[in-house]
């Protein structure tokens, strides 16, 4: 039985991926290594039901077999603990190369100083998010919060390409125009998204949040 993921997920999972979920089979249990122990069986016609993207292969639930969902209110709390060390470094940044946007003022509006600090924060904080994700499924805030970002299809740690398209659309929008705004409605939508608590970007990207305690 194979165990690589669905058609189209856009990524082969390594095969060493500790987070990466397993098909359900007779063999496996809690006890081979795997953290997310045996899957649930699966209710239907086979084993397999195909995941939410239309792909095949794995269980119709795709949270089967996964941890739970981490917490809204604890993701939120981890995001601002991300956006606040990031924050500081833009700050330095911007403030080396002078293009600071607090040297804009009612008399001399510099688009130039304040474009150059979007820029910057805009590079910072889709950098941050795309190499730590795509590293481990978790920014430091996640890290200290106990949650993890996974593919939504497999469980695994999603790759280079899936981080950047889910950072770009947290992370363009917040630099360039609506700042915090497109942060609460990006991020706050978990709080009523059901049943798998997607941020915008995690519905771009096709990803979820679940915890790893």
């Amino acid at each position: 039985m194979s165990s690589e993921p669905p058609p189209g997920s856009g990524q082969q999972p390594p095969e060493d991926d500790p987070f990466r979920k397993q098909p359900p089979s007779g063999d496996t249990g809690a006890g081979d290594g795997s953290p997310y122990g045996q899957p649930p069986p699966h209710q239907g016609g086979g084993p397999y039901g195909g995941d939410p993207y239309g792909g095949g292969g794995y269980p119709s639930d795709p949270l089967a077999g996964m941890p739970p969902l981490a917490d809204s209110g604890k993701r939120t709390l981890a995001r601002i603990i991300d956006m606040v060390m990031v924050a500081v470094v833009v700050w330095l940044l911007t403030w080396a190369f002078r293009v600071n946007e607090l040297d804009v003022n009612a008399d001399d509006v510099d688009y130039g100083k304040s474009l150059g600090q979007s820029l910057i924060a805009a590079l910072l904080y889709i950098g941050y998010d795309t190499f730590m994700i795509s590293r481990s499924g978790q920014t430091l805030g996640k890290k200290w919060l106990g949650m993890r970002v996974a593919n939504l299809d497999n469980g695994s740690t999603p790759s280079v390409q899936t981080a950047l398209v889910r950072s770009l659309v947290l992370w363009i929008p917040f630099a360039f125009c609506c700042a915090c705004v497109w942060t609460a409605i990006c991020g706050g939508w978990s709080f009523f998204d059901k049943p798998y608590k997607q941020g915008l970007h995690d519905k771009a990207a096709k990803t979820v949040v679940v915890s790893t305690r």
